[in-house]
């Protein structure tokens, strides 16, 4: 076996494999990681016909481009060695898992869908695992009963990977255009994320949100072909599934009253549209896993939240600091523009296929942004006189310059909901946000948690705005 790769999901592989007994080459250009691979009992051998000649197979990192642009040298080795390609996700499906399994995709929500699921599986004292994507590598999960669940993250890129998982519940959030380049275009986009909904069991429960284009014609295609469907919505109204509005779910049947099932008022971790939609997707795949309603409503109360997700980081008076550092696109970002008023936004970093344009219905919610990295020229052109700016070039410049703008406003949102990928100044959206957070408790003079989960908004100024949705 070889492992080309090795971060996170690579190391863990390379630890699984070494404990079944299999011999193992690595290679990561990274020299440290090559030393973790080998501590665990690898061989560190540089990839070509000669070294890695006999292979059975190649654990991939999900990172590594499989088709598009082009496929990586390693691929193509491997190609040529005819040893088949796979990930860290499919060895796991190959283990034969007892429990339930529930796959999470969709191109936003994935990583609240995913760990609210886990909150209200684990709330009623059943054993989960929850990673994949987010958190955890699936082989360094425990094993379980049949008594337990797997809520597994995935995305494009891992199912790219994988060709037998069989999960019993799959939720399709939404898509939107995003990693076209490695996919080679929408279509290529689509189908990678729609193998996951093909690869399930056959009287699996398909949630789906039909709430964009593409995914209202994949649940229109999937109930033809006979396919058990839950259908969600945030947009409207469904005339057999879930829905939200204003707030509430709702439960819709062709056979049956409309009928509330949940009151997402109040919950501040789940705050906004795009969370009602997460919320509705938790819920399906919850009851689809065997919970009663009350049960799943109940757990939802409590959620926590996520890092990095509109994480209220600190106060100072009537100044709310709001963490949203994973919104790497606009789709990302309008969420958070539309859960808050009288914002002092923070954008800008590597922009993605479309930049800030979309988010023009949003810009009456703001006050001023402050824009930060390589995407600041591009992103200051297109606000022109639409919107009041000011380019800040870095993150501790603009985190200042929002605060006191913000004092002079007497009170706000400063706002980090870049719009953009990280990686022009920081390591990763993580440690762009812990940055963040790091300047906005400097500023408020105490660490104050704000209540680490995300999503909790000043209870003064910040208020739902219309829109937002998927």
């Amino acid at each position: 076996m070889a492992v080309f790769g090795l971060g996170r999901t690579g190391l863990s592989a390379v630890k699984a494999l070494v404990a079944g007994g299999a011999g193992v080459l690595v290679w990561d250009d990274e020299p440290n990681r090559r030393l973790d691979a080998v501590s665990l009992g690898a061989e560190a051998v540089a990839p070509s016909p000669e070294t890695w000649r006999g292979i059975a197979a190649l654990v991939l990192s999900p990172g590594v481009p499989l088709t598009h642009p082009r496929p990586h040298m390693v691929v193509d080795l491997a190609n040529r060695l005819g040893a088949e390609i796979l990930g860290d996700v499919e060895l796991f499906a190959r283990t034969r898992p007892v429990a339930a399994i529930a796959a999470v995709t969709g191109t936003n929500g994935k990583s609240t869908t995913t760990s609210l699921l886990g909150h209200i599986i684990s709330s009623t004292g059943r054993a989960v695992e929850v990673g994949a994507n987010l958190g955890r590598p699936v082989l360094d999960f425990d094993v379980l009963d049949g008594a337990g669940a797997y809520i597994l993250e995935l995305s494009s890129y891992q199912i790219d990977l994988t060709k037998g998982l069989r999960p019993q519940v799959v939720a399709w959030l939404n898509i939107s255009p995003d990693h076209l380049d490695r996919h080679g275009g929408m279509d290529g986009y689509i189908a990678a994320k729609r193998r996951l909904l093909e690869m399930a069991r056959p009287d699996a429960t398909l949630v789906i949100g039909s709430d964009d284009e593409w995914s209202a014609r994949l649940c229109q295609v999937m109930r033809a072909a006979g396919r058990k469907v839950v259908e969600i919505s945030i947009t409207r109204e469904v005339a057999d599934g879930i829905f939200a509005h204003e707030g509430r779910l709702y439960r819709a049947g062709p056979e049956m009253p409309t009928t509330p099932i949940a009151n997402l008022n109040g919950i501040e971790t789940l705050r906004g549209t795009h969370n009602w939609q997460n919320a509705a997707a938790a819920f399906a795949v919850a009851e689809a896993l065997g919970l009663a309603p009350e049960q799943i409503v109940s757990a939802m109360g409590g959620y926590p939240g996520l890092p990095h997700r509109m994480e209220v980081v600190a106060r100072q008076g009537d100044i709310v600091f709001v963490n949203d550092s994973k919104a790497t696109n606009a789709e990302a970002a309008a969420h958070a523009l539309a859960a808050y008023r009288r914002i002092y936004w923070i954008a800008g970093g590597i922009a993605k296929q479309g930049g800030i344009a979309s988010l023009a219905p949003y810009f009456s919610n703001v006050v001023r942004a402050f824009l930060i990295g390589e995407a600041a020229t591009d992103f200051a052109g297109g606000l022109g006189t639409n919107l009041a700016h000011e380019i800040s070039g870095d993150l501790a410049t603009a985190v200042h310059a929002a605060y006191d703008a913000a004092v002079a406003g007497r009170g706000g949102t400063v706002l980090l909901s870049p719009a953009c990928a990280s990686f022009d100044q920081f390591e990763s959206f993580e440690d762009r946000g812990d940055q963040f957070r790091a300047l906005a408790r400097e500023i408020s003079g105490r660490d104050n948690s704000g209540g680490d989960g995300g999503g909790s908004g000043d209870k003064k100024y910040p208020q739902r705005a219309s829109g937002g949705g998927r």
